[in-house]
């Protein structure tokens, strides 16, 4: 194969379709804004020479088990998986806390009356994630390969999170699942919300919520690597901002927000296309804190002092307003926040006995205000005595996330609001989600289904396509 493309955006869905592309023969260069590649999948040291903090995208339990990352065995380029001893830990105020173990059973076993209910409700998906992880990855609206499997599965996660949440009988259970389905950053009424955190719990029943030892870096570098070794080029510091800057190619993907596609290829794309690109709405920010911490944070719950990530946010109700709060443009005085502690399972982060600490909270889309004292404080809340323990912090806001990169606009790490319509089809109503309308030319960004992630998939299932337009 002679074919040739170029990959407008090097974050993990670019790398991805670039690594796809070239194993099949395709000649590929992907073109990177910024000095690196990765987009969120960046690690470096800040605060403390030596102290290494993910830049965004942390913890991992959608991409350890994902077939893009599982069929190039990466660990030959050095990714490495490390788990933490408790995946996740939601505290309560009164020192109790909800806390997702690995194991369906394990995790039942902590939560009392709701056991066998946490058993019901995760104990099938978990148990055929791999199977449900060919339909699940991929645009939804597709015959799929395990219709039954899929099917059950699929019927709870129409629901809202809130009514979800209320078959659980303990706050411990419902503020669990609650603090997971928030990481759709959509209020927990809405219809759907239950689908991201029942895709994170069943996978992270599965597969752990893991880290990449040597930081997120790591799965960019292993990605790197191989793309290299299949005869792929990158090229930093080229920012494409117009589509006579493209080179000549029989494929063209864009690992760009929909907004940034319609800027670049303007009247090129079908007008209902630009259209939809240009109305492509945006989700709630993520306002980014890490800190070096002496000794580690001294949370009052013991057992989240062995998690890789704690969810702050109180009860489920307490949570569930919050987010109706961010989505209205309102920033609440206890933001939800989310805490890792990747260092527990990867200590060549920390530096002696200062640890660094990664966080950030749901705020309003473009929050402009500073959301690092509300971070704190929610923190001290669950863990008295944080405040003496911080040597040093350094603050990414809403308004400095596009800067970092240009697919979080507002701070939206989201890449768009994973609302019904936008988490069913991506970008615009469509079968095919990945085309643009120009032949040759697709969209792979995390717009796209299945969504955020370091996973890889939006990128991969793009390139199939492409593929399969070539041979045609």
């Amino acid at each position: 194969m002679n074919n040739t493309a170029v990959v407008v955006g090097g974050g993990p869905n670019g790398l991805a379709a670039a690594v796809v592309l070239a194993a099949e023969g395709v000649r590929v260069t992907v073109l990177e804004a910024a000095d690196e590649v990765g987009g969120g999948t960046r690690s470096g040291e800040a605060i403390v020479p030596g102290l290494l903090h993910d830049h965004c995208s942390a913890i991992h339990p959608m991409a350890v088990g994902s077939p893009f990352l599982s069929r190039f065995n990466l660990d030959r380029y050095g990714l490495a998986w490390r788990w933490p001893e408790i995946d996740c830990v939601h505290p309560l105020d009164d020192g109790s806390a909800g806390v997702l173990h690995r194991s369906v059973r394990q995790t039942a076993a902590g939560l009392g009356r709701d056991g066998s209910r946490w058993e019901l409700a995760f104990g099938y998906p978990a148990s055929r994630f791999d199977a449900l992880s060919e339909d699940i990855m991929r645009p939804l609206l597709r015959f799929p390969h395990h219709p039954l499997m899929l099917a059950r599965f699929g019927a709870p996660t129409v629901l809202p999170a809130s009514t979800f949440a209320r078959f659980f009988r303990t706050e411990q259970g419902g503020a669990l699942f609650g603090g997971v389905a928030a990481h759709a950053f959509r209020p927990l009424h809405y219809p759907m919300t239950s689908a991201i955190g029942m895709g994170i719990i069943a996978a992270g029943h599965r597969h752990g919520w893991a880290v990449a030892e040597g930081g997120s870096q790591s799965i960019t570098n292993a990605m790197v690597s191989l793309l290299g070794d299949l005869g792929g080029k990158v090229e930093t510091g080229v920012r494409v901002e117009d589509a006579a800057q493209l080179p000549p190619a029989d494929i063209t993907m864009f690992d760009l927000a929909p907004g940034a596609v319609a800027r670049i290829l303007g009247e090129r794309l079908p007008r209902r296309i630009l259209r939809a690109f240009t109305k492509f709405r945006r989700g709630p920010g993520a306002f980014k804190v890490d800190f070096a911490v002496e000794g580690g944070v001294p949370w009052t719950n013991p057992d989240a002092h062995r998690a890789g990530t704690v969810h702050l946010a109180g009860s489920f109700a307490e949570l569930a307003a919050t987010e109706r709060e961010i989505h209205a443009g309102r920033m609440p005085e206890r933001p939800f926040v989310l805490v890792g502690q990747q260092y527990l399972v990867d200590p060549q982060r920390s530096v002696g006995d200062v640890h660094p600490v990664w966080s950030y909270a749901h705020v309003p889309n473009g929050y402009t205000g500073d959301a690092t004292e509300a971070i704190t404080a929610q923190i001290e809340r669950f863990a008295p005595g944080f405040r003496d323990r911080i040597i040093g912090l350094a603050v990414r806001s809403t308004t400095e996330m596009d800067c970092y990169d240009a697919n979080f606009v507002g701070g939206d790490i989201m890449t768009g609001a994973k609302d019904l319509r936008q988490l069913t089809f991506g970008p615009r109503i469509t079968l095919s989600p990945y085309r643009v309308g120009v032949p040759g030319m697709y969209i792979c960004s995390a717009a796209t289904p299945p969504g955020p992630g370091a996973h890889g998939m939006c990128g991969a299932n793009a390139a199939r396509l492409a593929l399969a337009h070539l041979a045609t």
